[in-house]
């Protein structure tokens, strides 16, 4: 298949675009920024945002499949700001459901780990990811050519990911890199909260591996008939995560490992919450969490990036 990948020079999208070349499909990136620089031999470039639908419309004439990952997100980010993930997030997905049925299409949708949150009051961000499943879901029944796969990671993490202030320039501060950077420079892990809560965190490469299974399979069979949640086998909770971020850079950096303090809670975060995933959902597109990356093993490989490709020129700057 060719395959286009909106939000193509993200994160968690090229770690799908090298999984899709891995398997034999091509590649068409979609971006709003031109990030023409960042592709792989064979990938194709489609400068254009998912608020077009013109843009969107004349992509998806020129593909097999599409895999969504375009959104605006982060938690308070999206309170404080609530419009950019609006239009991305809802008005995006709507454009790319409507291209989709157009050319008879199969599309995985990134849906949000914490979508039940939206019953009990949080962020922009997972209130409109949620509303753009409701949108799939009523392609899939009433429109025909709607082929719409949901999959839920929870917190993907791993190398490559951004990092936010003081230590970057992202705006959204994402657990893996926030704590690796702290803990690889000797300062103490901040945690949001006293820590208990659960927040699964699954590595970035089995992600990718669920969202292109899922396309295969819905190219073939159909959308799925639940959302597909994609997690690790066993729950931690954040303080658990910071630990072993902790010990594992004190291991890297000969240093004692670093301390933990607690922060408030930000906007938008739910006190004593639980984000984890129903894994046996996995079973509908053929995959099994057992095959999954460990988190243990997971932050050895990502401290291990942070220490070598982020802090040498953090260091020097």
């Amino acid at each position: 298949m060719k395959v286009l990948v909106t939000g193509g020079a993200g994160f968690i999208a090229s770690w799908c675009r090298r999984e899709l070349t891995a398997r034999g499909h091509s590649v068409l990136v979609m971006d709003h920024q031109d990030r023409r620089h960042q592709l792989a031999d064979g990938e194709e470039f489609f400068l254009g945002d998912v608020r077009d639908a013109t843009a969107v419309t004349e992509a998806a004439a020129h593909v097999d499949g599409i895999i969504h990952l375009a959104a605006v997100l982060g938690t308070q980010e999206t309170i404080s700001n609530p419009r950019p993930s609006a239009e991305t997030n809802i008005l995006g997905s709507l454009n790319v459901f409507e291209a989709s049925t157009q050319y008879d299409l199969p599309v995985v949708y990134a849906g949000v780990g914490n979508h039940a949150f939206r019953l009990v009051g949080t962020g922009c961000y997972t209130i409109t990811k949620s509303a753009a499943e409701d949108l799939a879901r009523m392609y899939n029944l009433y429109r025909e050519g709607g082929r719409v796969t949901i999959v839920r990671p929870v917190n993907a993490y791993g190398p490559g990911q951004s990092v936010a202030k003081p230590y970057g320039t992202s705006k959204v501060r994402k657990i893996a890199p926030a704590f690796a950077c702290r803990a690889l420079t000797g300062t103490d892990i901040e945690v949001y909260g006293d820590g208990a809560q659960i927040s699964d965190c699954v590595y970035v490469e089995d992600v990718a591996r669920a969202f292109v299974t899922a396309l295969e399979h819905t190219a073939v069979h159909g959308p799925t008939e639940r959302p597909v949640e994609v997690g690790p086998l066993e729950s931690r909770t954040v303080n658990d995560i910071a630990r072993l971020v902790a010990e594992y850079a004190a291991k890297v950096t000969g240093r004692e490992p670093v301390g933990i303090v607690h922060l408030p809670m930000r906007p938008g975060e739910v006190p004593n919450a639980v984000v984890k995933s129903d894994t046996t959902t996995l079973q509908q597109i053929g995959m099994t969490v057992a095959d999954f990356v460990p988190l243990e093993d997971g932050i050895a490989r990502t401290v291990d990036y942070y220490n070598t490709e982020w802090l040498p020129g953090y260091l020097a700057a």
